[in-house]
């Protein structure tokens, strides 16, 4: 079994959002953007996926070295993971099993923790 966890800063998001037009293309699948554009503050949707992201490829052991739209999160309240791509490919290789995302935010902060079993 290996975890990963994330601690990120909304504001940090926020300003990604607003600064570069390409942020939210480049990070987020278009079923990811559709949700988080659809609550009442985007930016801490945002934050929470972002720190997801980062907590699976810390527990498959990638790191930040993945493709951020392929790790894709979906589902309320329980989030799922779906791998594609090189990341997928990698989570096969590393023999990675049944992958458990837990997301929390506050108003200044999101973070997200995972749990990746061995296959």
């Amino acid at each position: 079994m290996k975890v990963g966890i994330d601690l990120i800063e909304i504001p940090r998001i926020s300003r990604a959002l607003e600064r570069y037009a390409g942020f939210r293309e480049r990070c987020f699948t278009e079923a990811e953007r559709a949700y988080c554009e659809s609550r009442a503050n985007p930016a801490q949707h945002y934050a929470a996926r972002f720190a997801g992201k980062e907590a699976v490829g810390k527990a498959l052991g990638s790191g930040v070295y993945f493709t951020w739209r392929e790790i894709e999160i979906a589902g309320r309240p329980k989030p799922g993971v779906t791998l594609s791509g090189k990341t997928r490919a990698w989570a096969e290789r590393v023999g990675a099993g049944r992958i458990e995302l837990s997301m929390t935010h506050s108003r200044e902060l999101a973070t997200a923790v995972c749990v990746v079993s061995d296959a």
